[in-house]
């Protein structure tokens, strides 16, 4: 009871949830064997991360903050224009659909709203949308971030269940897709009612396939990180590394937009989003222990089944 009350507290402060759940864990084993128990947090912290196929995660995070920097992000951008524009609501489309592109190089919605936040939110408020209508449009399109592969949540739970990773990967396509048509359907549906900007003309097949082509280079690497997997040629681990050697020559031979200095912001933006996710996990593992211990998934599923 302290514990969940003390988690609350923390969370209602402001407090990020990897530290709540920290502090709520620690004091838990406290409450249950004193300074003995506090004694064993740090190897529960380490065995929550010492989990090989954890390493994919960094390197899918890196690979696509480098195709961020180089450029691919606007070539995707303009594929999508290309394709859905001439729709009412066009940069609305064109933000979801970017959305699936981009979490083919990501896997993470944190990447996703921050690279369409620097730039299709700023450009859909100059075409017209209100403020609140594009960033509420590019957080749903996020989402489709951690759903289609290589998505780090399905490395993390893979790993953590003993669940194939590349079963879950085929496994979200579908899903993503799914998500992906059903904002575009509610967009279509309220282009009158929240008066959103006209259609722009149709483009024509030439302009469709130059920024196709110019796009190949992206669309290429979920093919290369799929075919990988699901062909049991590489492991994800591997395949995520091979993902970064891919951005990094598409980077620096191909587009040569990379540079040492751009290379380090990346490394550190990598290393704080990386970091907050494996924060959690730690101390969730503290958690999740002492929960175990106190018995508490046994009791909620006998509440469970006396209701029914």
């Amino acid at each position: 009871m302290i514990v969940g009350i003390v988690f609350v507290c923390l969370i209602l402060f402001g407090m990020p949830i990897g530290f709540a759940i920290g502090i709520s864990a620690a004091i838990g084993l406290f409450q249950i064997g004193g300074d003995q128990f506090l004694a064993i947090a740090p190897g529960k912290v380490f065995n929550g991360l010492n989990i090989f196929p954890f390493l994919a995660m960094p390197f899918f995070i890196l690979a696509g903050e480098i195709m961020n920097q180089t450029g691919i992000t606007d070539r995707l951008v303009s594929l999508a224009r290309v394709l859905v524009g001439q729709f009412r609501g066009g940069l609305a489309h064109t933000n979801m659909l970017a959305s699936v592109f981009f979490a083919g190089l990501t896997g993470a919605a944190t990447a996703d709203a921050a690279a369409f936040g620097r730039t299709l939110v700023p450009a859909m408020v100059k075409d017209g949308y209100r403020r609140d209508y594009a960033c509420a449009v590019t957080a749903a399109g996020s989402i489709i971030g951690p759903t289609i592969p290589p998505s780090g949540l399905m490395v993390v739970y893979g790993s953590l269940m003993g669940v194939s990773i590349g079963g879950l990967f085929a496994a979200g396509i579908l899903p993503g897709l799914v998500i992906c048509l059903v904002c575009m359907l509610v967009i279509a549906l309220g282009a009158n009612r929240q008066n959103l900007p006209a259609a722009t003309p149709a483009a024509s097949l030439g302009e469709v396939w130059r920024t196709l082509r110019s796009s190949l280079t992206a669309l290429l690497m979920p093919v290369i990180i799929l075919g990988g997997i699901l062909g049991g040629i590489v492991t994800p681990t591997e395949a995520a590394s091979i993902a970064v050697a891919y951005a990094l020559f598409i980077g620096t031979f191909v587009y040569r937009t990379l540079t040492w200095r751009a290379l380090y912001g990346m490394l550190v933006r990598t290393a704080r989003i990386t970091g907050v996710i494996f924060v959690i996990i730690a101390f969730a593992s503290i958690l999740g222990w002492w929960m175990s211990f106190e018995r508490i998934p046994q009791l909620i599923a006998d509440s469970v089944v006396g209701f029914s």
